[in-house]
């Protein structure tokens, strides 16, 4: 007897095949390659991958490595492959670019390529990881800069760092995601709400010039990530960020948008962190943690939009979608939403259920 279809694994699979039949393209033309396109409905620059979005198809790959551990699939290991050829070809000079952050999610990707579908790339994961010790300067106290030549250290720079670094599990590494997440406890926690804030700017000298206090769903989320990765006393520090994000940037239990552009995935990788909470955290907020990615998931599926091949997602969850030239265009906002379905796809696969209403 075959078991009952799973309704979240249901829906996670819906948006899959949306975002793949509206975004994704051959990168010039080229066989073996694909890409997913900033925006929809496509245009000329959008077909021949103009505008890049390099961090955002590193969320692309890792949906469709989620996708892929739902429902395994030759194809999709196919695909797999074919993501990474084109990250690779339209990215020109290497795996690389100036930004750390963004280098950090494509390490991320590739790790979780090679380590669940057997896509290798270990130059590539050398290379970043190799980039990333080297954007640690005692600047502010420490810390990765956001970008070369700048005077910005920012937790979304430092927080997919650190989970990189633990995942690769060489005790030095494990030491410099320590030091991170150290670092931002200690420069960057706002000891009001309990939440990080987003960066600081240094002088040349490096002193602190200005801490830049904005609560992203972002930076909540990648450090988050970090603590459950590394455990021990971190998961205290986890069950703090878990509070105050229910308390500050949920409402009604749904997160937050912070819309367009790159914003459009902020709230979709806190719900991939929540769900790892969920998931290895030793502590109540756990089922805390489970109650929000199955509600904002809830909240995506309930106001999304019906357009050709599928749903359409929206930046603010718990507002309905908007068809037309808005952000609902985006990539990024139609991964967002796809992540946090199979976050709780993934979930209900480990048979969590809601604790509350």
């Amino acid at each position: 007897m075959t078991s009952p279809p799973k309704l979240l694994a249901a829906r996670a699979g819906v948006a899959e095949r949306a975002v793949e039949s509206r975004h994704l393209r051959r990168v010039w033309g080229v066989p073996g390659t694909v890409l997913g396109a900033a925006a929809w409905p496509l245009d000329w620059p959008g077909r021949l991958h103009v505008r890049f979005g390099y961090w955002w198809q590193a969320h692309l790959l890792d949906c469709v490595l989620d996708a892929q551990l739902r429902s395994p699939k030759a194809a999709r290991v196919a695909l797999v492959r074919r993501l990474v050829r084109g990250i690779r070809l339209r990215n020109l000079v290497g795996w690389t670019n100036d930004y750390y952050d963004d280098v950090a999610w494509l390490g991320l990707a590739l790790l979780r390529a090679e380590r669940e579908v057997g896509i290798a790339r270990p130059k590539a994961v050398a290379t970043i990881a190799d980039r990333l010790r080297a954007g640690w300067t005692d600047h502010g106290g420490g810390g990765i800069w956001w970008r070369r030549d700048d005077d910005f250290k920012n937790v979304p720079a430092n927080g997919p760092a650190a989970i990189l670094f633990a995942r690769l599990g060489a005790r030095a590494d494990v030491g410099r995601a320590r030091s991170i997440v150290d670092w931002i406890e200690d420069h960057l926690a706002d000891p009001e709400t309990g939440l990080v804030w987003d960066g600081l700017h240094v002088h040349p000298d490096g002193t602190v010039r200005e801490i830049e206090k904005n609560h992203y769903t972002y930076c909540q989320g990648v450090v988050l990530g970090a603590c459950v990765e590394l455990g021990g006393r971190y998961q205290d520090k986890a069950a703090r960020i878990i509070d105050a994000v229910d308390k500050h940037l949920a409402t009604d239990g749904v997160l937050r948008g912070h819309g367009g552009g790159d914003g459009g995935l902020f709230s979709g990788i806190l719900t991939r962190y929540l769900a790892q909470a969920a998931l290895r955290l030793d502590r109540p907020e756990a089922a805390r943690a489970a109650d929000l990615v199955f509600s904002s998931a809830n909240a995506v599926w309930a106001n999304r939009a019906a357009v050709v091949s599928g749903p359409l997602f929206g930046p603010e969850w718990s507002a309905p979608a908007v068809k037309g030239d808005g952000p609902e265009r985006d990539l990024s906002v139609q991964l967002g939403g796809w992540m946090a379905l199979e976050a709780a796809a993934l979930l209900e696969r480990d048979g969590i259920t809601p604790s509350r209403n």
